[in-house]
């Protein structure tokens, strides 16, 4: 860096970083941050092409420790990512014949969340099931393969988005490859008469789609919120209606969507304006094509 300068390093040390590969920002986790800077100057991944095959050659297979639906155990079990079929699978036993999951890469995301997981190394693959979201967790003890495993499913998504959208630059592809969640965190809510007792649940943001467990863990929604734009009827408010009751926490927010009104509560203030921002952001964003279909087909689970 003394004797090449900042601009000149780069020009060498990351002259072939694949349009799909991650580049950490300083709010993403330590592995991301740590095995970028080990892929580029110690391994030099982005000099070197043939580095890069454990993710780029369309083609991944592996042991991950993977969290149990029921029990809560993480048990080995061995992953296949096939970009010729378009799946990630994975397999209860190394000598299965089936897999016991198959997740479409065009409906597929990955995001480290080595916090909520419990390892600095845990990853979140979501995916959609009977146009529901799956959530499985996974980790590997060496830091290097599970950021591979990341890229590799970026990988994935670019060649799959690269057909689907043949005229798409990279440019606009990229930011569609992987997302993290524009909020997660409890909240109370009440059910769809708004006449039994708040419940308090973990809220996940996800893009369009506002997704309550009854634990950070769950493999399964217990039901799911589509919230449009405000040129299609969604509105976000701060407080509840004046009749409500049954609530603990004391911040409400109110969603008002075309077919009824959503209640929540936050333990905070801060917690409160940190969610009404969350779904602002989306209310103002004008819907794409897809997501009215996305909004047609969208069934909340009371």
């Amino acid at each position: 860096m003394a004797s090449h300068g900042n601009e000149a390093a780069r020009a060498t040390f990351e002259s072939k970083v694949p349009s799909f590969y991650y580049r950490p920002t300083s709010s993403d986790c330590q592995l991301l941050r740590e095995q970028w800077v080990r892929a580029k100057y110690e391994r030099q991944e982005f000099i070197l092409l043939e580095k890069q095959e454990p993710y780029s050659a369309g083609y991944r297979e592996g042991l991950l420790w993977k969290r149990g639906r029921d029990n809560g155990q993480f048990l080995s079990r061995k992953f296949v990512l096939t970009e010729r079929e378009g799946a990630l699978k994975y397999f209860n036993k190394n000598d299965a014949k089936e897999p016991k999951a198959i997740m479409k890469i065009e409906h597929l995301n990955a995001t480290f969340q080595p916090a909520k997981i419990g390892h600095p190394h845990g990853l979140q693959v979501t995916y959609l099931k009977d146009n529901s979201t799956r959530n499985i967790f996974v980790y590997h003890e060496d830091g290097k393969e599970m950021v591979d495993w990341f890229n590799a499913l970026r990988a994935a998504r670019f060649h799959y988005l690269q057909v689907a959208f043949p005229g798409a630059s990279d440019m606009d592809l990229v930011p569609k490859l992987s997302r993290n969640y524009l909020k997660e965190g409890y909240m109370e809510k009440t059910g769809p008469k708004q006449t039994e007792g708040f419940r308090k649940r973990w809220f996940t943001m996800d893009d369009r789609r506002l997704m309550y467990f009854k634990d950070p863990l769950d493999a399964f929604a217990r039901g799911e919120v589509f919230i449009g734009s405000k040129e299609s009827g969604y509105t976000v408010l701060e407080g509840l209606p004046p009749s409500t009751q049954g609530y603990h926490w004391p911040h409400g927010i109110t969603i008002v969507t075309p077919d009824r009104k959503f209640l929540f509560t936050c333990e905070t203030e801060a917690d409160r304006k940190e969610w009404v921002e969350a779904f602002q952001r989306v209310v103002d964003r004008p819907m794409l094509p897809q997501e009215y279909a996305v909004e047609a087909h969208f069934k909340h689970k009371p």
